[in-house]
């Protein structure tokens, strides 16, 4: 155990030097990440939320720990060889490290090192126990006495003084050098924090409507109109949030039928039009009533204005590419239909959020938003590098793992309020939510009651098609249990499906329902 952790406060430091990402628990993670099928990704989303990543990290800690007593069993016996088995994990790290997507070699160095630090430190403390040789008979004894303290066979020796000296100073400087590698990482971070709190949103040029009046109910229980930023929901690959100064990112415009390549700074952004608007965005893994969805007010520059400065042509204008590929720092590749990209919606390279910079968890400096799709055809988060394709040529991140490589977000509702298995009393409770359709719009939304006919709500007023929407119907409740259903109509006149289906490969659908006790 002394030996792994000293491994780990090595590769700590090492890393803190390379960057912060190659270290071994972060990069065999992202490797765990990446190799894990697509319904255990979404068991994770769906019952640890946010909440999957550091679960990860504590079980690969404790595997770890696992093995450590392991292979320090194996070095009392066999030294040499459970010493050597360390270098092993090593290996295990530095391919984990260099096989990610945006790995290079040097990140193997953090895995390599802290290897050979825990090996040596096995090596060091299993040689304080030592074999001695056999024990001479004793003085005076008769041969074949069968006496255990003449026996000659061999004994160990427990050096106490010297395994205490050892192991004392090889945790004490270990556990200098772990604090050493993440206050250098604090230093390094430093940076960005202070560009993103020195970062003045400018004032937009299409600053957002205003909101109108009634577009948010009073409604205790119900969703606010606009999700607190600190209440957004997160949902992405990253065990380690990137955190990038915003002075030295550089996002590269490139790849098939861009006629001239761009590659531009946030301050080259600062100086275009700015656009204000607000969008709801949606995750796919979002279960019938789930959680993973939010409506911000999002200040950033149309993303089809540079792409036509680049000379690039949508398909319908007769343009070779058909799908552009975001890529953030972290190698995550996210592909959008470069139709929807340049069709006149709002889609945006975004770099504020409610009135302030983007938090680093959504993707400071600069992001993707494209209202109607959902984020994983859409929402590239820390973007670097745009490149035009073909949706035959390449398969983004999820479409590699059984997603579908377009994904307009379906007409959806839920019951914000009340709550299954609440106990309203008898009376009038209200029935309340939220429905979406982006890009489309809600029409209408309908309740009812243990499998009755359905009654019609009232609709909060509409800010934009590319918002949810609030709604309210006044139940008479009676006493008893009940289920209630929701289900919504988008702009178009299509109503939503209740037929049930999971996530994958394009999104839930089904009616959100919940049961409550009248009483």
């Amino acid at each position: 155990m002394i030996a792994g952790f000293c491994s780990l406060t090595a590769a700590e430091l090492v890393s803190a030097l390379v960057r912060p990402e190659a270290g071994p628990v972060t990069a065999v993670g992202g490797a765990v990440i990446d190799r894990s099928p697509t319904a255990l990704k979404e068991f994770a989303v769906r019952h640890l939320g946010t909440g999957d990543k550091p679960a990860l990290e504590l079980g690969i800690v404790v595997l770890l720990a696992v093995f450590a007593m392991a292979l320090g069993v194996l070095a009392l016996h066999h030294r040499r060889t459970g010493s050597t088995a360390v270098l092993l994990f090593g290996a295990i790290g530095a391919a984990a490290a260099v096989g990610r997507p945006e790995g290079s070699a040097p990140d193997a160095l953090p895995s390599v090192v802290g290897a050979a630090v825990g090996a040596g430190v096995l090596f060091a403390l299993t040689g304080r126990l030592t074999t001695a040789p056999p024990r001479p008979p004793a003085s005076g004894s008769e041969s074949g006495s069968g006496s255990g303290s003449g026996s000659g066979e061999a004994y160990r020796a427990f050096d106490r003084r010297g395994f205490v000296i050892t192991a004392a100073v090889a945790t004490a400087v270990s556990a200098g050098a772990g604090l050493l590698g993440r206050r250098l990482t604090s230093s390094v971070q430093a940076g960005a924090t202070a560009s993103r709190h020195d970062l003045v949103l400018p004032v937009p040029d299409s600053p957002a409507p205003a909101v109108p009046a009634g577009a948010g109910l009073n409604i205790r229980g119900l969703s606010p109109f606009f999700t607190p930023v600190k209440d957004f929901y997160r949902v992405d690959t990253a065990l380690v949030v990137p955190r990038l100064d915003a002075a030295g990112w550089r996002l590269r415009i490139h790849g098939e039928g861009v006629a001239r390549p761009l590659t531009v700074g946030l301050h080259d952004l600062l100086r275009r039009e700015i656009i204000e608007r607000d969008i709801t965005l949606a995750c796919v893994s979002n279960e019938v009533g789930g959680p993973y969805i939010g409506n911000a007010r999002w200040l950033g520059v149309r993303l089809a204005d540079l792409l036509r400065e680049a000379g690039v042509r949508p398909p319908s204008a007769g343009g070779p590419a058909d799908q552009l590929v975001a890529r953030s720092v972290d190698g995550m590749t996210i592909g959008t239909p470069v139709e929807a990209v340049m069709d006149g919606r709002d889609a945006m390279l975004a770099l504020g959020m409610n009135g302030e910079p983007l938090p680093f968890e959504h993707g400071f400096p600069v992001r993707m938003v494209v209202p109607g799709l959902y984020g994983y055809v859409s929402a590239c988060k820390w973007i670097e590098d745009i490149e035009l394709t073909t949706f035959d040529a390449y398969d983004a991140y999820w479409v590699r793992r059984s997603w579908a490589q377009q994904a307009p977000v379906k007409t959806e509702s839920r019951i914000d309020t009340p709550r299954s298995l609440a106990s309203p009393r008898p009376g009038t409770v209200p029935v309340a939510g939220v429905a979406w359709a982006q890009h489309r719009g809600i029409s209408r939304v309908e309740v009812r009651v243990d499998g009755g006919k359905w009654h019609p709500a009232r609709l909060a007023a509409a800010d934009n098609r590319d918002t949810w929407r609030q709604w309210v119907w006044e139940w008479p409740a009676t006493s008893g249990r009940h289920t209630l259903e929701v289900r919504a109509t988008d702009g178009t006149g299509a109503t939503q499906t209740g037929r049930r289906a999971g996530t994958v490969p394009d999104g839930a659908t089904g009616w959100h329902s919940v049961e409550v006790d009248v009483s």
